[in-house]
């Protein structure tokens, strides 16, 4: 799954190399936590979060088809998930 939000969201951004993904297996779920450079938070997150609950619905179909719970956040600067 993580490199699955990678590649979607290296897409979005206008710096990939700033994208940082970190996966965090739990007992019940995965966490996939999305971070940006500052000034492409927007493009990740979108209008009203729609971009950022489409990566979500795209990585629960993928989940759903393994089996597994999948949580993603995406941290801003202030490193609050949204």
């Amino acid at each position: 799954m993580k490199e699955l939000v990678e590649y979607i969201v290296k897409s979005l951004v206008d710096k990939p190399e700033a994208v940082e993904i970190r996966e965090t297996q739990g007992e019940m779920a995965t966490i996939i936590e999305v971070r940006t450079a500052p000034e492409d938070a927007g493009k990740v997150i979108g209008r009203e979060g729609r971009i950022a609950n489409s990566i979500r619905a795209i990585v629960k179909a993928a989940s759903a088809k393994q089996q597994k719970r999948v949580t993603v956040e995406i941290l801003t600067e202030d490193r609050e998930a949204k």
